[in-house]
């Protein structure tokens, strides 16, 4: 089958799926899985948050946490790539809890999964704004001994983040494939580069394989137990994201195939090249993990100035980070643009057709773009009163997605994994089982832990502000639906009998326009 015919079954079955094909699919595999890769940038992330397990666990938690973050990341990703192959929709995850849903729950789940789902994506725009800032906030330490950070110092850099992310995505559209290849290479050239100059800088005086895999430290006030999962927030937030191939899929052409491949791929390559990047890390850190963390150049930055002894040449290294921070900023940024734009287009937020149109010039939905970039900066306000920002905000993100991926793989389950209609990818049946239970179960112990205080005593200063932007969500949320939502929202249109035509090859429905609705199976004027 040719590219044309490809990109016309992609048209048909989105179109069954209720929706125009409204955006261009100039998007490749090798594009996509750049652009996810982009967004994981897992040994970019991991390393630049080694604030969050370190104290909480020392190298236990870094190492043995992101192996156990990757499993269970691997799980629901693995759960979701069926879902993507069976609606490959820019909706994702409340699209497919539309499809597999009680009938009579249908619109309040869809509902609550969207609202979830567009929360996490701007709090993970907020992650990469808030990880850059804090390492040219700690650059300036370095050099400078006496300078004392205040919190506005990293706001104003945080906000010169998240503007410049806006004006790539905004004047930049048709060249965003080529961004996402250029980050992929960037950050596969960082990451070789920084294991080899660091590993050769400090031969032979590597720190002990016993500190790199066993030490363990509480500084948190919490049990040791509780501590060591606080840590795993630092693998979830290197290995979450995944789902920005779903919000991204109307772009890329073959989107029920290819999907759920490039899905599974990021999180795969995401846990490897992380645990590579942070054992070099570990091995060149000089084996003092106390100091590494009251560094006030902070943990990575003070490990790479361990390692060269060099504060230029520690500079040089933290550019490729840094510089990866930005384009991964950029490129969640265009993802949460189009989930927010997919959720409008089925009335799913406060004025909604002002943020599901196009800008028939940008080719975009710019509307959609500036409402993430605002409320993107809001939620940086964070950093004005809290010494937790860091957490907070992170926390946001992992927790929010997390949920938002559980959702719809606990409901497949309750429902006896019998929802999804005939898809290009199928999970082996035990393995599936597996998969749905144990990604379940993780999310259920993270959600909890992640918004407690990242340590005891807790103050007004310290706490877990996260638990505050998931209630400010779910009062509007509430809000709206009860003005709006309880009586013109009902779900994506899912025209199921014209997806398993598509989806095998038949072409008799082609001619056919999206009149039916499916709702638990059962089709409907």
């Amino acid at each position: 089958m040719g590219p044309h015919e490809k990109s016309n079954d992609d048209d048909v079955q989105l179109a069954h799926l209720g929706h125009k094909s409204e955006l261009k699919r100039n998007f490749s595999p090798l594009a996509m899985l750049g652009l996810a890769f982009a967004i994981l940038n897992s040994w970019t992330a991991l390393s630049a948050s080694l604030s969050l397990a370190l104290p909480s666990g020392g190298s236990t938690s870094v190492i043995w946490g992101l192996i156990t973050a990757g499993v269970c990341n691997m799980c629901l990703a693995a759960s979701l790539a069926e879902f993507l192959s069976a609606y490959p929709t820019a909706g994702g995850q409340y699209h497919w809890v539309a499809a597999i849903a009680w009938k009579s729950y249908v619109p309040l789940l869809s509902w609550i999964t969207g609202w979830i789902n567009v929360s996490g994506w701007i709090a993970l725009v907020a992650s990469g704004g808030l990880l850059g800032s804090q390492l040219i906030v700690g650059v300036i330490a370095l050099f400078h001994e006496n300078y004392v950070p205040e919190r506005w110092h990293q706001f104003l850099i945080y906000i010169a983040y998240t503007i410049t992310a806006f004006l790539v995505n905004a004047f930049m559209n048709d060249l965003l494939p080529y961004v996402n290849k250029g980050a992929i290479t960037w950050s596969i050239a960082g990451f070789i580069i920084i294991c080899i100059t660091v590993l050769s800088c400090s031969s032979p005086n590597y720190a002990s394989a016993k500190f790199v895999f066993t030490d363990f430290i509480n500084e948190t006030g919490w049990p040791d137990g509780i501590a060591w999962l606080l840590g795993l927030l630092q693998g979830g937030l290197g290995l979450t994201g995944y789902d920005a191939v779903a919000h991204m899929i109307e772009e890329i052409p073959d989107a029920s195939t290819e999907g759920p491949k490039i899905m599974i791929y990021c999180v795969a390559i995401g846990t490897f090249t992380g645990f590579i990047f942070l054992m070099c890390l570990l091995f060149v850190s000089g084996g003092d993990a106390e100091s590494i963390i009251s560094s006030p150049s902070g943990p990575l930055l003070q490990i790479l100035y361990n390692a060269t002894n060099s504060r230029a040449g520690s500079v040089c290294l933290i550019m490729f980070p840094l510089v990866c921070l930005l384009f991964a900023t950029t490129s969640i940024m265009t993802t949460s643009s189009r989930m927010t734009y997919a959720f409008a287009r089925d009335g799913g937020l406060p004025a909604s057709k002002v943020f599901a149109k196009i800008h028939t010039k940008l080719g975009q939905p710019l509307n959609a773009l500036i409402l993430t970039t605002i409320l993107t900066i809001i939620f940086g306000c964070i950093f004005l009163g809290s010494s937790s920002a860091v957490n907070a905000i992170i926390s946001a993100s992992v927790v929010a997605l997390g949920v938002s991926y559980a959702i719809p793989i606990a409901i497949n389950v309750m429902r006896g994994r019998k929802m999804l209609p005939p898809r290009a990818f199928v999970l082996p049946s035990a393995f599936a089982w597996f998969a749905n239970l144990l990604g379940i179960a993780y999310v259920l112990v993270t959600t909890v832990l992640f918004v407690f205080p990242p340590e005891l005593p807790v103050t007004a200063s310290n706490m877990n502000y996260c638990i505050v932007a998931f209630a400010i969500i779910i009062i509007i949320s509430t809000i709206q639906w009860f003005v709006d939502g309880r009586k013109n929202f009902t779900g994506p249109r899912i025209d199921m009998e014209v997806l398993v035509a598509v989806q095998t090859g038949s072409e008799q429905f082609r001619e056919d326009e999206p009149d039916t609705k499916v709702v638990d199976g059962e089709p409907r004027k």
